[in-house]
Formats: structure tokens, C-alpha cells, sequence
């Protein structure tokens, strides 16, 4: 086990920026994701904390070693990568023991006994025999990471592993790759671009965009306090509103007028005039009399089975509502709580962003 450090790298590619001065802190034995849009850079800072890319500045440490210049073999990872790519001319076996070729089997084991461990690990034990084509794709997926765990990695990177997979094997299997990674205490890196996983598995989250760390911490920390509108917007639904700060007579500077239409929120304490950008997630929306309310209009509504997800129209606005019950009218009063608002940042965030907790 290991923990990690990466400072200010930055990469491009032909003139275009896939990375722009992002700097990490990883803790010995956490599973943190790496979580954005397509494009955003996730995949590429981790082929640099593996090796397969050389950032343009800026370093990649595990513990007190520098990375600078060290082979992806001489790095201690283990990788699974988005298509498994295990070898289909070799045994499920086989496959699992292709990376101790070159390496001694951790606590002096045989390799048939790692093997085994290993596939009662991944709940697959007997499939020592198997042929890959012979297997379902969650089950490929978790021989593909028994073979990256197989000579004890320090680090273990898993890169989009589950996104070929159906949505109901999906949850199942990030269940058991969580599991796994809990049972062995092992640094994990894990890329994703689906919010639910990434807020699911976690001990820690960096949404990323453009190349640049927007924000890190704890799964609940950053959908409950997101610090940038992109970070409010991206992760999970929210309702995001921009509207003036107005000052008057028992105000405080905690009203913002948005349209005509103006809303209290808790611990602001802005001065009149500014501009404020808030959130409200769906499921702090509540039908009916608050003391943030206005009235809008039902678009459409989604059943979810646990709720309903309803679109509202609000003077041409779109807002979101999460419900227990189908609203019956056309028209709706939502509202909510001063203290279930949250002020964000308009813009993406420029600073360095380094490991929060």
C-alpha cells in the first residue's frame, strides 16, 4: 500500500490541453475516484500516475518516491482496464497468473494457490479452467481484476471497468469491487463518468472538467456543498438559480431577487447588488406552502419507482422536483427551506485543488 501525490501536472496533446496544473492528494489504502464528462482528463492523469503518459510539468510520487522517468512495470500498479482484454488463448487461470511471470507470488504462495485465492476473492473460485469466451461480462471483469491483483500491487487503477456492463450488473459488481478493495486495504484509483457510481463506492470524489480538478471530498460533501455551478450541475440533478442580492429593512443581505421573484437564504451576507448563484437539489423541493415559494407549471413527469421526477416550468425557467405522489394539477406552489439553498460559484474553479477531507 501506498499513498499518492501528484503536483501541478499538465499535459497536451497536439497544442490542445488535456490537463492543466492538477494536483492530488491520495491517502495509503483510500478508494478515490476521478469523476467528469468525457474529455475532462480523468483517463489521461491516470495513465500518468501508471506511467503510459509523461506529463509536460509537474510530478507523480508514491510515498516519498519520485515517478519521474519509471517504467509502467517498475510502478507496483495494477490496471483494469475498460475492455478487460483478457488473452483468449489462455484459461481463466492462465490469465490470472500472466502477471507473475516476472514477479514472486506475494507471501512466498504458489502461483496455483494465488490463483485460487485470488478467483475465491473475485467469487469465482474453480473457474481455473475456463476459457474467457466461455464467460459472462461481469464475470470477465472480475477475472480482469483478479489478474491485476495477482502480484500484490501497491496501487490498484481501474479505468471506466463497469461502462460496457448493464445498468442492474453494474450495481452488483461496484458493490463487490468495493468489497474487494476494503478487504485488502489497497490504494485504489478508480475513473468513472457515471455520478451514481462515483458517489456510491468512494471514500473520496475529484469532479473534474476542462482539464482541471473542480473540487474534491467526500461523496456527500461535494453533492451536498458543491462549490462551482458545473460541480452543481454535473453531479446529480440540481436547480440552479442566479438572481441580485437585495438590502433592506430586516433583510441582512440574505434576499436574492431572481426575476420578480425573491427568495431568503440562510447565512448569506452579500452586499446589495452582487450577483448570487444558488442550487436547490429535487428532493429539497416540497409541494405546497414554504417560505420560498412560487408557483409553476407541470411539464412532464417520470416515474422512478421510488418517486416521481417532475419538470417544472417556472417563467421559462426549468426546475426539477422529486415527489413521493403524482402531482394532480396542471399547476403546482413549490418551495423551500432558506437552509436547503446553497451558494456556489458561477465560474469553474481556477485554483489548485489538492486532497480535502
Amino acid at each position: 500500500m501506498t499513498d499518492l501525490s501528484i503536483r501541478g501536472i499538465s499535459k497536451s496533446f497536439d497544442g490542445v490541453d488535456a490537463l492543466r496544473d492538477v494536483s492530488l492528494d491520495v491517502a495509503d489504502g483510500e478508494f478515490f475516484t476521478l469523476v467528469g464528462p468525457s474529455g475532462c482528463g480523468k483517463t489521461t492523469t491516470l495513465r500518468a500516475i501508471a506511467g503510459f503518459e509523461t506529463p509536460d510539468s509537474g510530478s507523480v510520487r508514491f510515498g516519498d518516491r519520485e515517478m519521474a522517468g519509471v517504467p509502467p512495470e517498475d510502478r507496483d500498479v495494477g490496471i483494469v482496464f475498460q475492455n478487460y482484454a483478457l488473452f483468449p488463448h489462455l484459461t481463466v487461470g492462465e490469465n490470472v497468473a500472466y502477471g507473475l511471470r516476472f514477479r514472486e507470488t506475494p507471501g512466498k504462495q504458489s502461483k496455483a494457490e494465488r490463483v485460487a485465492d485470488l478467483l475465491e476473492l473475485v467469487d469465482l473460485p474453480g473457474f481455473e479452467e475456463r476459457s474467457p469466451d466461455e464467460l459472462s461480462g461481469g464475470q470477465q471483469q472480475r477475472i480482469a481484476l483478479a489478474r491485476a491483483l495477482a502480484p500484490g500491487p501497491e496501487v490498484l487503477l481501474l479505468d471506466e471497468p463497469m461502462s460496457a456492463l448493464d445498468a442492474r450488473l453494474r450495481q452488483n459488481l461496484r458493490t463487490q469491487v468495493k468489497r474487494i478493495q476494503s478487504e485488502l486495504d489497497i490504494t485504489t484509483i478508480y475513473v468513472t463518468h457515471d455520478q451514481e457510481e462515483a458517489l456510491a463506492v468512494s471514500d473520496r470524489v475529484a469532479v473534474m472538467n476542462d482539464g482541471r480538478v473542480e473540487q474534491v471530498g467526500r461523496p456527500e460533501d461535494v453533492y451536498r456543498r458543491p462549490t462551482t455551478r458545473f460541480v452543481a450541475e454535473f453531479l446529480g440533478e440540481n436547480n440552479v438559480f442566479e438572481g441580485e442580492v437585495e438590502a433592506g429593512p430586516g433583510t441582512s443581505g440574505d434576499v436574492v431577487r431572481v426575476g420578480e421573484t425573491t427568495f431568503r437564504l440562510a447565512g448569506l451576507d452579500a452586499p446589495e447588488g452582487e450577483t448570487v448563484t444558488f442550487c436547490v437539489r429535487p428532493e429539497k423541493l416540497v409541494r405546497g406552502p414554504a417560505e420560498n415559494g412560487f408557483e409553476a407549471t407541470v411539464e412532464t413527469v417520470e416515474f422512478l419507482g421510488e418517486s416521481f421526477r417532475v419538470h417544472l416550468d417556472w417563467k421559462g425557467r426549468d426546475v426539477t422536483l422529486r415527489v413521493p405522489e403524482r402531482p394532480d394539477a396542471e399547476r403546482v406552489r413549490v418551495g423551500f427551506a432558506p437552509e436547503d439553498a446553497h451558494v456556489v460559484s458561477a465560474e469553474s474553479r481556477e485554483r489548485e485543488v489538492v486532497g480535502e477531507r
